[in-house]
Order: structure tokens, then C-alpha cells, then sequence
């Protein structure tokens, strides 16, 4: 029996794995991680595979970054953790909220929240939301439009606005108030209007369920700059930008779930600088600390803010999590900026991803390809069963997958998403030679899987 089947055997007996299937793992097997460095990682038989999608979005900064080890051992050989509930604090937590402010001003964004993750930050944002409007008298306004193929979190009020239908189904009902609006995607479309057209026919077909709502009942409207486990859909020119337009119009508050996109992921260092745009409410985890320690934060602007400190004799925002602020945490996060910053990683994320995105649009050559989309080091390649049609795959074939798995028997890790998209977020400090390896190799995965269907 070799090791990984070891691994797989010994987890299957204890383990409960998160989205993981039991018979797909006992006929696929796991793969055991056991260390890394720079974009790559190494398994139990120290074979070598490039991470082309830095684990789950997050290791920006690449693996093997002593500076963040260094960080926490100082920090936790301190203090290695103090709740900053009832009159508490500690002094990583404020530094880094800091920093964060300091880097946030071009959005405008004033206060920051912490959280553990990425879902505890959504849910965060719409706990404050739903108090904001109350404090301003309008307790109508507590619906949440978010989108088709939308995800933000496991949490229930995160899963409630989460628009597919597989993450849901099995907890429902979920939480009333939540709305979707048309998914923004510019192949796979749910809007039909001319290409110069689509950006707005999209945002429009947001505002028009306000409108049909009433817009004296919306409170919010939550967005992914780019929807990742969606399908990496990156939005047309324009439609953010729109959505703040329709937003400011509808006196709806905008939320950008910056999960995925922020610190440098885009090649700016939030998506919404990418884009432009001043949110009002903003969310982050995965980069924020590569990974290296779990850290989720959610980020206000100054009036959202001031609604609260003016109101407070109406209720305190009673919503807070164990680990708030935890100190090791936010040393890592300091650690990791620092990095980002200095090694200007979302420079890199812009001229590496143009050169992976290059090469991942040499694969059209392949029939089953139909689009390919990217930006900064986020790259989507669609598989379709027919190019005219843009008609998908038969779920039960697990195109995606099959190719998925060929590239890791081959060096190199990717994940398949519904819909047959594969997705790419390979770590910042990815290199040419690397993102060349990427494409070589998904090409190969492709062609051996296309020639048995």
C-alpha cells in the first residue's frame, strides 16, 4: 500500500472533509500536502506540483515565507491570544486596522471589523446592514440583492446569498430577504443584449428588481468583483461602476465581497481600485494573510459608521466572534502586507497574468474549449460540448474534473468548477517560466481528456 492510499485510509476512518464526496474520495483517493515553497508544493513521496490555483484563491504571497513564520512565533511567544471583547484589546489588531484604513483610502473605507474568515466577514456585513437600517428609521429596508452562480460563504446568512442552488438546497429554508439578480457573465449569458450593450442591460436588470421590489425594502446590494467559485466571470466594463450609479439612485448600500479579490489578486490590489469603484461596505480574508493563519475582516465607510456611534443609545452592534482581532492572526496579516507591498506582488499578478492569460487563449485550439477569460492571476477556461450552441457538458461525464485530475497526475493543480469552467489563481509570486508550465501542461490534460469523449 503506498502512503497516499495510507493517508486516504486513515482519513476516510476519522475525517469529514469539507465539500468532499466519501465514495468519490474512497475511488479517487487524497493527495497528502506536506510542505511548499514559492508556487509550488510537495506531497508524502516529495513529488513536486505547481499550485496553479494557490491552494483555494489565498496564498498570495507564495508558500515558505519564514518573515510570517518569524511574525508568529514572535507574537505568539507574547501573547499568543486575548479576547477583545468588553472593554479589551491588543495591539497587532489595532496596528493592522491601521494599516488597513491607510491602504483603504482611495475606497473610502473608515472602520474595520475582524472576523476568523472569509464567511464571518460576509456575515459581518450583512448583521450591519440590516442594523444600519434600522438605526436610520427604515427597518423596511432589509432585503439583500446578490446574483446568480454568487457564492459568499457557508454561513447561513452568507449561503442565503449565495446563488447556487447545490450549496443551498440541502439547508433550506434559508433566510428570508435575499433576491438574485442576473449573473454578469459575457459567455454564458442571462441577459441578451448586444456586446456594447451587456453591461448595462445587466446592472439595469439589478435595478429594475429593485424597482419591482420597491426600493424603500432593499437594503443592499452584495457583489464578488469577480465571481470565483461561480466561474471566474469577470464582469464587463462598466457594470460595476454602473452598480454604484444604481446604488447611490436607490439609496441601497453596495457591498463588495473582496474574499477572492483583494490584495493584489487582480492586479490592483483590491478589486474595487481595479475597477474604480467606492463601495460602502467591503469584506476580505484568504490573501489578507496568504493563508498562513485564518483572518477574516470587514471594512465600513465613515457614514456607515457614524450611523451606528450616533445611534448607539438605540443598541450596541451586538455581533462579534471568539477570535476577533486574534493577535497572532493579525501579526501574520502585518507579515504578509509587508511582503505584498514590497515585492509589489499585484505589479506581478498584472505582467504574469497577461502572459498566462496569453497562453491559456492558445488553448481554443481545442474544440471543447469555447471561452477564455482572465484578469490579473484569475483565469477561467470554459469547456463546452459545442462551440455554436455554447451548450455545456452532461454533468455525469465530470469533464473538468477528468482534466483536473490528468494535470495533477502531470505536476500541476487546478480546480474544476460547475458548469465545466476550470479556474486559475495561481500564487503572486508566480514567475514566467511557471505560468508557461501551467499552459503546457493544461494542454496536454485537455487534448488526452478530449480524445476520450
Amino acid at each position: 500500500m503506498s502512503i497516499n492510499d495510507i493517508v486516504t485510509e486513515r482519513s476516510l476512518k476519522y475525517r469529514w472533509p469539507p465539500f468532499s464526496r466519501t465514495h468519490y474520495v474512497e475511488k479517487h483517493g487524497l493527495l497528502s500536502i506536506v510542505r511548499g515553497e514559492g508556487s509550488k508544493v510537495y506531497d508524502q513521496n516529495d513529488r513536486e506540483y505547481l499550485d496553479a490555483h494557490a491552494s483555494l484563491w489565498l496564498v498570495n504571497v507564495g508558500y515558505g515565507r519564514q518573515e510570517i513564520v518569524e511574525a508568529v512565533h514572535r507574537q505568539m511567544e507574547k501573547l499568543s491570544w486575548f479576547s477583545c471583547f468588553e472593554g479589551y484589546t491588543n495591539l497587532p489588531s489595532i496596528d493592522l486596522a491601521e494599516r488597513l484604513v491607510g491602504m483603504l483610502q482611495p475606497e473610502g473605507m473608515d472602520k474595520i471589523f475582524f472576523s476568523g474568515s472569509g464567511s464571518e466577514a460576509i456575515e459581518t456585513a450583512l448583521k450591519i446592514v440590516r442594523q444600519y437600517w434600522k438605526l436610520k428609521g427604515k427597518p423596511e429596508k432589509y432585503k439583500i440583492i446578490a446574483r446568480n452562480r454568487a457564492y459568499h460563504g457557508v454561513n447561513f446568512g452568507g449561503m442565503s446569498a449565495t446563488g447556487m442552488p447545490a450549496n443551498r438546497a440541502m439547508f433550506e429554508p434559508l433566510l428570508p430577504g435575499f433576491l438574485f439578480a442576473p449573473c454578469p457573465d459575457p459567455y454564458l449569458r442571462e441577459v441578451d443584449a448586444p456586446d456594447d450593450r451587456f453591461a448595462l442591460a445587466c446592472a439595469g436588470a439589478l435595478e429594475q428588481m429593485i424597482k419591482s421590489e420597491g426600493a424603500n425594502t432593499v437594503g443592499a446590494i452584495i457583489v464578488e468583483p469577480v465571481q470565483g467559485a461561480g466561474g471566474v466571470i469577470i464582469p464587463p466594463d462598466g457594470y460595476l461602476q454602473e452598480l454604484r450609479e444604481v446604488a447611490t439612485r436607490n439609496d441601497v448600500l453596495l457591498i463588495f465581497d473582496e474574499v477572492i479579490t483583494g490584495f493584489g489578486r487582480t492586479g490592483d490590489m483590491f478589486g474595487a481600485r481595479h475597477w474604480g469603484v467606492r463601495p460602502d461596505i467591503m469584506a476580505f480574508a484568504k490573501g489578507i494573510t496568504s493563508g498562513y493563519v485564518p483572518l477574516g475582516a470587514t471594512a465600513v465607510s465613515a457614514p456607515v459608521f457614524e450611523t451606528f456611534y450616533a445611534n448607539e443609545q438605540q443598541g450596541a452592534f451586538r455581533h462579534g466572534n471568539t477570535y476577533s482581532g486574534h493577535p497572532t492572526a493579525c501579526a501574520a496579516a502585518l507579515a504578509n502586507l509587508d511582503i505584498l507591498e514590497r515585492e509589489d506582488l499585484a505589479g506581478n499578478a498584472k505582467r504574469i497574468g497577461h502572459r498566462l492569460l496569453d497562453g491559456l487563449k492558445g488553448l481554443l485550439k481545442h474544440e471543447i474549449v469555447g471561452f477564455v477569460d482572465g484578469v490579473g492571476l484569475l483565469g477561467r477556461v470554459q469547456l463546452v460540448r459545442d462551440r455554436k450552441t455554447r451548450a455545456l457538458f452532461a454533468p455525469e461525464l465530470a469533464v473538468a474534473d477528468r482534466i483536473s485530475r490528468r494535470a495533477r497526475e502531470l505536476g500541476v493543480i487546478f480546480r474544476p468548477l460547475p458548469g465545466d469552467a476550470l479556474s486559475f489563481s495561481p500564487p503572486l509570486c508566480l514567475t514566467a517560466s511557471e505560468a508557461d508550465s501551467i499552459v503546457s501542461v493544461v494542454d496536454q490534460a485537455i487534448g488526452d481528456v478530449a480524445a476520450t469523449l
